[in-house]
């Protein structure tokens, strides 16, 4: 196991800066755990999902490195007044929860860590480092409740987020947990 003294942090906020590291790194770790065999998580369609992220006012990422070496990254865009984010949930939230003004909620879309950096804590460093001095109010995630048998909720239970219902955000997707903490 690599220790993650000292990550270095870069953000980004243009997308073809970092796009080919990024689909990289989804290609092994998701290919760690078995998962590019299912279409949503195929690199075609995650390159989509990317662009249609970073094409949004906002979208920032954090590329955590450690001696040089990508240990992992983590990408988030406001949600726009007209997002349709929240139009996916399984049982609807009420309309007070879920109205946005394009600095309410930070969806944080991605993060990510290369194995040898997994269970030390780099994680939570990009997350934090992603998060910290944002003007938004909360921030969202969705999490596949059956990835490590509840163990990646787990993760962010211990973060701070919250449970507040489920969605599946595209037809080919998992139906996620959606998770909230405020900032």
């Amino acid at each position: 196991m690599t220790e993650p003294t000292s990550p270095d942090f870069r953000h980004v906020t243009d997308v073809e800066q970092v796009r080919q590291l990024l689909l990289d790194v989804h290609v092994e770790v998701r290919g760690d755990f078995g998962l590019l065999a299912q279409p949503f998580q195929h690199v075609d369609r995650f390159n989509e999902r990317l662009s249609g992220y970073a094409a949004r006012p906002g979208w920032e990422a954090v590329l955590g490195h450690v001696k040089g070496e990508a240990a992992g990254y983590a990408f988030g865009v406001p949600l726009a007044p007209t997002t349709r984010w929240w139009a996916s949930m399984i049982n609807p939230l009420p309309e007070d929860f879920t109205t946005e003004t394009g600095t309410r909620t930070l969806a944080l879309n991605e993060v990510l860590v290369r194995k040898p950096w997994r269970g030390t804590g780099i994680a939570r460093r990009i997350h934090d480092e992603l998060i910290s001095g944002r003007a938004e109010e909360r921030v969202v995630l969705l999490v596949n409740p059956q990835h490590g048998d509840g163990k990646l909720k787990a993760v962010y239970e211990g973060w701070g987020y919250g449970h507040v219902g489920t969605q599946q955000p595209f037809p080919d997707s998992p139906v996620y947990d959606v998770m909230v903490r405020p900032l």
